[in-house]
């Protein structure tokens, strides 16, 4: 999980160094919370994460174009289990999490003057469901011996993939502007609809072990999400 997340926060802090470039762009990032809506939220729960997204808008134009990738958890267990059958005593924390990658195109229609900006978006993208299960050293306590990383090993145990779309809009109140370049920075509130097409996934629980084998009892529903985020957004 954690080096799927480290990877979606180094494609965006990339995409921003090449995008920062040019005028007329803006990006952002902020805290989210997905809200499963219709068949899916009769199988799984409000989920919470971070996402971020860069546009193109040049100039005082009113539109604007670009790219968003959210993160969100809507499961997670974990359990102590032996490092083996031949080493019980030596335990780990077995952590297995459900999660949605949500990438989308996004079209905006935009306010660009003023302390309040408000706009509107359109959005075409996909929704990735995985569950995945890592183990953990549980020992924290040898702080010399530990290097960062307790993470020992990590599998996909279910993916699947659906087409989303949907419309949303959001405001930004800005909080900084540069007196000398053109440059601000904007508090930003949004929510959005996404349609998300039908998909297989895990929930928590889905996972059975029975005779040293593992059984998923997999759901399958449409994928519907009304996401909030709120963060910082930067123009330049």
């Amino acid at each position: 999980m954690q080096m799927r997340m480290g990877v979606l926060v180094l494609i965006l802090l990339l995409t921003s160094s090449a995008l920062f470039a040019q005028t007329g762009m803006q990006a952002g990032m902020g805290i989210a919370i997905g809200v499963p809506m219709n068949e899916f939220a009769d199988q799984v729960n409000t989920g919470g994460g971070f996402g971020g997204e860069f546009l193109y808008a040049p100039g005082n134009g009113y539109f604007g174009v670009g790219l968003g990738l959210d993160y969100l958890i809507y499961g997670s267990e974990t359990r102590e289990e032996p490092f083996s059958t031949t080493i019980p005593d030596v335990t780990v924390d077995v952590t297995t999490t459900n999660s949605i990658l949500l990438g989308y195109l996004l079209l905006r229609v935009q306010a660009k003057e003023g302390p309040i900006q408000p706009y509107a978006d359109g959005l075409f993208g996909f929704d990735y469901l995985f569950t995945e299960t890592q183990i953990n050293d549980d020992d924290w306590d040898d702080w010399d011996d530990h290097d960062g990383s307790d993470q020992i090993a990590s599998s996909t145990n279910f993916d699947d993939t659906a087409m989303s779309y949907g419309f949303g809009g959001g405001c930004k109140f800005r909080v900084w502007e540069s007196s000398t370049e053109a440059t601000e920075v904007f508090v930003d509130v949004q929510g959005r609809y996404l349609r998300g097409g039908e998909a297989e996934y895990l929930k928590k629980g889905s996972i059975r072990r029975e005779n040293s084998k593992l059984l998923f009892d997999v759901s399958k529903s449409k994928t519907d999400l009304l996401l909030f985020k709120v963060g910082a957004s930067v123009e330049f």
